[in-house]
């Protein structure tokens, strides 16, 4: 895809910009000329988690989503902007601390989603497009009731944009009130949203709680590896891989619509726990096998567990060409570098310190 072309001296708005894919969004971007803008939270220090090393290149707005006046003025300045593309990134995005911050999930996630549709339309910008970020745990698990609405291969379940949406966490429902803002925005007023649903991300600077950033940092520091459930399956996608699915429907997608991506394949996550540790072995990263410890402690809370995610990219792939270029094992012996060589970056953030 020749998306430099498009995006050279254009003017870009992103909210979670200094976040995990937001970060890796910025780059790209900046790599391909773009003018950017991005929107993060204000604090008292500004400091720069993931996006320090781009700061001279970007500029900057401090806000919360959640304050309809900091975002109304921090989209002002794309008012004398032509066709300006935003990307909504910005959002609360771990399934269980959506539980135990619920509140602050719905505000940033459906009340921040609604301040940015709606400082849209105030102040009257002609985009592009807007991009909503979506998640595969909206479709959460299969309904019994409705069988003959999804799709089988075999044994093995199949989602795509047509798949029922059945979510299991306080962090999926606020994602499927993202999506269907985005989409009746459009209808109501013309703001050109599209949606997208990216299956699994993992890569370099992701937040370690999330399962990957989890094995890979017990694996660098020690011989035991805990996890809570580890018969779900999962659809990992590499971040750049994520990335490129983000510019191919902000610069191909037809407003109103749902586009879903992801590696097109799937492992149970002690698959993934597996191909993790023979990997970082076959790098150096570590000798000897790690032990695997599993703990009901750790798993979701409830009866919520996501039991199979796998996605059919096939209409984003017609549209713009989009397919994963990352293996699994190059994008894991990516992210297993990045976490080796950045302790200093994660350390303080990891959840398995309270063993």
């Amino acid at each position: 895809m020749h998306l430099t072309a498009s995006l050279k001296d254009r003017a870009i708005f992103i909210t979670g910009a200094d976040g995990f894919m937001g970060s890796h969004l910025v780059d790209k971007l900046i790599e391909s000329g773009a003018r950017v803008h991005v929107f993060i939270r204000a604090t008292s220090s500004g400091e720069l988690h993931n996006i320090r090393h781009r700061q001279t290149a970007i500029t900057i707005h401090r806000g919360d989503l959640a304050d309809k006046h900091a975002l109304h003025q921090a989209l002002s300045c794309l008012k004398s902007e032509d066709e300006p593309l935003i990307f909504h990134l910005g959002a609360q995005a771990h399934v269980g601390e959506s539980w135990q911050r619920p509140y602050e999930t719905m505000n940033s996630n459906v009340l921040g989603t609604l301040n940015l549709l709606q400082s849209v339309v105030d102040l009257g910008l002609k985009l592009g497009k807007l991009v909503s970020s979506g998640t595969s745990e909206e479709y959460g698990n299969v309904d019994p009731e409705i069988m003959n609405r999804y799709r089988f291969e075999g044994n093995a379940l199949i989602l795509d944009e047509r798949s029922p949406l059945n979510p299991r966490s306080i962090y999926a429902v606020s994602k499927i009130v993202t999506d269907f803002l985005t989409r009746d925005y459009y209808h109501a007023y013309g703001v050109p949203g599209v949606v997208t649903r990216m299956f699994n991300n993992y890569g370099p600077r992701q937040n370690p709680r999330y399962v990957t950033g989890t094995i890979i940092t017990q694996a660098l520091v020690g011989d035991t590896i805990h996890l809570g459930y580890v018969k779900s399956k999962r659809d990992f996608c590499y971040c750049e891989d994520g990335v490129m699915g983000y510019l191919s429907v902000g610069l191909y997608g037809n407003p109103g619509e749902v586009y879903v991506y992801g590696q097109g394949k799937n492992c149970t996550i002690r698959e993934w726990y597996e191909l993790i540790v023979s990997q970082g072995q076959k790098l150096g990263y570590w000798k000897g096998n790690k032990k695997l410890v599993t703990s009901p402690k750790r798993g979701r809370l409830g009866n919520t567990e996501v039991e199979e995610l796998r996605v059919d990219y096939v209409k984003l792939n017609r549209l713009s060409g989009w397919q994963p270029m990352f293996s699994w094992e190059e994008g894991l012996s990516r992210t297993i570098k990045w976490y080796a060589e950045n302790k200093d970056r994660w350390i303080g953030r990891v959840d398995w310190l309270q063993q």
